[in-house]
């Protein structure tokens, strides 16, 4: 059984169509990729999955469970995290406040703690500026930041967003290492990002996005090497 599964997905803004019948899976473990121009309909998939957007057609099952009309501070607390597209850190608090919040779902206070040590373990800059205002630190910190406040609440699957957007080359790269790093550590990764290549460099699976469809799935690899993605996305 998928840990995530999508079937007939779609989703109105108003009365355009953003998402016109998107179906795909995530697989326990798994990072997939979702790739596609600016407007193919990404974010707002990722919206709907977290509850922030309503699908006006469509199931979302987070395993097994139908969570399509859930709330989206429940499905949090089901695990289910979201890094929002441009990070959408708290700025102003205090880095370790931030991490604080996103464990808001929990109440295991032993447990949060040692997610707090493995979140600076992992993010050893978060730990040098754990009392710094958030809103202070660079556009890569508060990347961290958002990704490692994602992971206090102790998720299954992981929802990023532009994860690489406005950062300089050398937090980019440090932004994929910590992706990988993340999915080796067992969390399920759903990966939408501009930075084709990249993402599907270090996921299992892609799915391309183009104007609310889904027009080509398949093996990262395969899709690496496929003309039309070269083409379209790849700069190639």
């Amino acid at each position: 059984m998928a840990l995530l599964e999508v079937k007939d997905l779609k989703v109105n803004y108003g009365v355009i169509q953003a998402v016109k019948g998107v179906s795909f899976e995530v697989n326990e473990g798994e990072v997939i990729a979702l790739i596609g121009a600016n407007g193919a309909g990404k974010t707002t998939i990722l919206h709907t999955l977290t509850g922030l957007l309503k699908a006006e057609n469509g199931t979302i099952k987070l395993e097994g469970k139908d969570i399509t009309k859930i709330p989206g501070h429940k499905i949090v607390s089901m695990g289910m995290a979201h890094v929002p597209e441009g990070r959408r850190v708290f700025a102003q608090l205090s880095v370790y406040e931030n991490l604080q919040m996103g464990a808001f779902t929990r109440s295991d206070k032993k447990e949060i703690e040692d997610n707090l040590q493995m979140v600076y373990e992992r993010f050893p800059r978060l730990e040098e500026r754990k009392n710094q205002m958030a809103g202070t630190l660079s556009g890569g910190e508060q990347q961290m930041l958002a990704m490692g406040r994602a992971l206090m609440s102790n998720p299954k699957i992981i929802l990023m967003d532009e994860p690489s957007m406005g950062l300089s080359p050398i937090f980019v790269e440090e932004i994929f290492n910590i992706i990988e790093k993340i999915s080796s550590a067992g969390t399920t990764v759903l990966l939408v990002e501009q930075n084709a290549k990249k993402a599907l460099g270090i996921s299992d699976r892609g799915y391309v996005l183009e104007t609310g469809n889904i027009v080509l799935e398949g093996d990262s690899k395969m899709l690496l090497n496929d003309e039309t993605v070269k083409a379209a996305y790849l700069g190639e």
